[in-house]
């Protein structure tokens, strides 16, 4: 309020004072220029007359001086009362019209015996009146609020004026006219208030909702959340005379927000994982430190694995401390084997357990043999409350969460409790669904891993190794696969693919396309035959699925399906000419280390994924220098959401360069080749497939071309004895004859043209006859009165395994047999 508003607010200040001199007959004597001025009658046309006439209703001067005591007419009755008094009158104004004032009389003596009555009166209109009035009345009921304090500060911000509510707060002294804040607030606290009390004071702008906390020298702990009003206070003449400021303590308000607004982080938290390790250390991290100084949370071991806890209340439960946060977060960890007594049970109906507030705790940890309860509470030091409360659902406990607090922290209360409680009781539900979907999964990524093969294999053709890391929990088990499949002739097809989708729909696709690509394989089929004929199957396995849902979905309820496509690469490597013969269908390209040390990516002209159907795929094919390494992986392992596909096939490049894959043995290369990827964290599966090729060496391979001429049938039997025994094999000799005798035989016999002879000796001996003609063998049961027809029955019984191949010129039977120990 300005200094004018000032003076105008109150009726009898000197600017605004309507003041007469009266006789004790009531004659005005004197009057004042503000008289004049509020009545528009000049001092001369008053003075000398009763100020009876100046009523707007001359008779009603008997009322106006009963408002007095006044009845009476005579001397002592009209002198009325000693100490003055107030009353109203309707006087008449200058101009004509009625004016109701608000007057009050003074007596300005004594009324001893011999002295002549004299009376001031004060005069003001009626509505500035009742307005100071109100000013008044408000002001002190302001200071009679017991739900707000009020304080009023000089300019040197010292106390002049408090209501008995100004800090309902241990530590505040009675008395504190006179005071600073900082004579009983913490230093930081007062000096913050200060501060914007001083801004207001030199500015003039109100301070509105200023929150701040308020904390006393004696009781620090907490402290109380209070919001500030403040407004300047100025003297008549403008200058700044301090600061009124009104305190509300809103401590009550804020804790039930920040418990809300706690409430709702941590369910935001638990609703952000499906893993049960990931999903505890989320909590932990939105409850310290805004809830407490420390916080943990125990689980039985077998929730991490997918298994549930016994359902015996009353059975002492070994548990984990999985997850730590706070200040003290390096002695929580400290003791990883915790143990969990039973609870005390909930109230009747309720079959949850409830949890336990411990507080007024000394500095130092419990002993090893004290109070149990007391042992967990302190386990943090300098704790002086801590709480915990058990996680259960469906009846069955599992584990706890406990936090702390120590310090000057506020102390933990029973509200402090029944929020944790809560807490507890989502993260329950949560942990539960982690863990119920960490068995699913586990059970999924177990088929999966058993339809994979061994990680590690050699064969004459390549030394190969491979890892398969699973996407993290959330995302769901893939369809990532790989394969070496040893083919005839020393050779081996090295297969990658990556099903669409993630979860049992996925592995189980991942299943059948894995046991087709082998079984197109058996068939010697070429690369881009094999991606043929298993697209066809994919495309059948969609039409069943769609069939199967018209058959058997509710209306109007959609049936879930599983993935319909997939990408694979299938290469085939000959240890014999060198040479790789890859076909893709939508899958990235293998990466080739060279043994100079360069890396470059195979130029595939990749077809569609499989199950789209209706497109060819293109073959390539590569010459390979012994101890080149094919490093073939799924697109997990270069679309990371780190960059675009160049950026991870460039990284991929550098990754197998720095983990040295020509020089080391691949089984250890294969971790350093997916270091910086972490289990459990990735958006995809990522599976590499990592084969260093070998050769067969020229001395360990024998090749005769040899007419179509039964005659040359026993020529061919002495070139392979002479082989055999140049190679230390004569143990094989007698087999050998008879594979080598049958085959050609029917190669000359049912072909016709040259014939070519081939004997490859690696981890097996291979004897191979091809021939011009496409027709494939077929063994048959011949009868015992047939005189051929057992040919192919021989070499089978001979061999370890047999079968043919097609070639471009026409075909190749082939057999194979082991080699002798030693």
């Amino acid at each position: 309020m300005r200094a004018t508003e000032s003076n105008q607010a109150y009726p009898f200040a000197v600017t605004n004072t309507a003041a007469a001199l009266l006789d004790d007959t009531g004659t005005v004597l004197a009057w004042t220029p503000a008289a004049e001025a509020l009545l528009e009658r000049p001092s001369a046309e008053v003075c000398g007359r009763s100020v009876r006439e100046l009523l707007a209703d001359p008779s009603s001067w008997a009322a106006v001086l009963a408002q007095g005591g006044q009845g009476g007419q005579g001397r002592q009755g009209r002198q009325g009362r000693h100490d003055g008094w107030e009353g109203r009158a309707t006087l008449r104004h200058g101009t004509g019209r009625e004016l109701e004032l608000g007057f009050r009389v003074i007596p300005l003596n004594g009324g001893a015996q011999g002295d002549t009555p004299r009376r001031l009166v004060l005069g003001a209109p009626l509505e500035l009146i009742a307005q100071w009035r109100q000013d008044h009345a408000f002001t002190d009921e302001l200071f009679l609020q017991g739900r707000v304090g009020l304080a009023v500060f000089d300019a040197d911000l010292r106390l002049l004026r408090t209501n008995t509510h100004l800090l309902p707060y241990t530590g505040v002294p009675v008395e504190l006219k006179g005071r600073r804040l900082a004579d009983f607030l913490w230093a930081e606290d007062s000096r913050v208030v200060d501060d914007r009390l001083r801004e207001v004071l030199r500015s003039g702008e109100p301070l509105i909702g200023f929150k701040t906390t308020a904390r006393t020298l004696d009781d620090p702990r907490g402290g109380r959340v209070v919001t500030i009003q403040a407004f300047r206070l100025q003297e008549p003449g403008g200058d700044p005379m301090g600061v009124a400021t009104v305190f509300t303590d809103v401590t009550d308000h804020e804790r039930s927000r920040d418990r809300l607004d706690l409430l709702y982080r941590a369910t935001g938290a638990l609703g952000g994982s499906l893993s049960v390790l990931r999903t505890v250390e989320d909590l932990v991290t939105v409850l310290a430190p805004s809830f407490g100084d420390c916080a943990a949370v125990d689980l039985a071991e077998t929730v991490l694995t997918g298994g549930e806890p016994p359902a015996d209340a009353h059975l002492t439960l070994p548990l984990l401390r999985l997850a730590v946060a706070g200040a003290e977060a390096d002695v929580l960890r400290t003791g990883t084997a915790q143990f969990m007594a039973p609870l005390s049970p909930g109230p009747p109906g309720t079959p949850e357990c409830r949890g336990e507030l411990v507080t007024g705790l000394g500095t130092r940890p419990a002993e090893p043999g004290t109070d149990a309860a007391a042992q967990w509470a302190a386990a943090v030091p300098g704790t002086h409350s801590a709480m915990t409360a058990p996680l259960s659902a469906r009846g069955i406990r599992f584990g706890r969460l406990t936090l702390w607090r120590t310090g000057d922290t506020r102390p933990l209360d029973e509200d402090d409790l029944a929020l944790l409680e809560e807490i507890a009781a989502r993260a329950a539900v949560a942990v539960d669904n982690a863990r119920r979907y960490t068995k699913e999964r586990r059970t999924a990524v177990g088929l999966q891993r058993s339809l994979l093969p061994p990680a590690t294999s050699e064969t004459p053709a390549l030394e190969a190794a491979s890892l398969y890391l699973p996407a993290e929990a959330d995302s769901g088990v893939g369809g990532d696969w790989f394969d070496v499949i040893p083919l005839s002739s020393a050779r081996v097809a090295l297969v990658v693919g990556d099903v669409t989708g993630h979860g049992l729909h996925a592995t189980a696709m991942m299943g059948r396309l894995r046991s087709a690509v082998r079984a197109m394989a058996d068939l010697e089929l070429e690369p881009e035959e094999v991606l043929a004929h298993v697209d066809d199957m994919v495309l059948q396995v969609v039409a069943e699925a769609e069939s199967d849902g018209l058959e058997d979905g509710v209306v109007g309820t959609p049936v879930p399906r599983g993935p319909a496509g997939a990408t694979c690469l299938y290469a085939v490597y000959d240890p014999v000419t060198r040479s790789c013969v890859m076909a893709s269908a939508g899958h990235p390209p293998p990466a080739v280390v060279s043994p100079g040390g360069t890396v470059e990516y195979v130029d595939l002209s990749p077809g569609p994924p499989l199950g789209v159907g209706g497109w060819p795929f293109e073959p390539v094919e590569r010459v390979l220098p012994p101890g080149s390494v094919l490093a073939l992986y799924t697109d997990g392992l270069i679309e990371r959401g780190e960059g675009d596909i160049d950026q991870g096939m460039s990284d991929l490049a550098d990754r197998l360069l720095r983990a040295d894959v020509l020089g080391r043995p691949l089984r250890q290369a294969r971790h350093d080749v997916m270091e910086g990827l972490p289990p459990g964290r990735l958006k995809d599966d990522v599976t590499l497939l990592l084969a260093r090729t070998r050769v067969v060496d020229a001395d360990s391979i024998a090749t005769w071309r040899l007419d179509a001429d039964p005659a040359v049938v026993g020529d061919a039997r002495h070139l392979v004895l002479d082989q055999l025994t140049a190679w230390d094999l004569d143990e094989l000799a007698f087999s050998t004859e008879l594979i080598v005798s049958e085959l050609v035989t029917n190669a000359i016999r049912h072909a016709g043209g040259p014939v070519r002879l081939r004997l490859i000796r690696a981890d097996t001996l291979t004897c191979e006859v091809s021939d011009s003609s496409n027709t494939q063998p077929r063994m048959r049961r011949a009868q015992n009165s047939e005189e051929g027809g057992r040919g192919l029955y021989i070499v089978a019984q001979l061999s370890h395994r047999w079968g043919s191949r097609c070639t471009l010129g026409g075909k190749t039977v082939w057999s194979e047999q082991h080699l002798p120990l030693g």
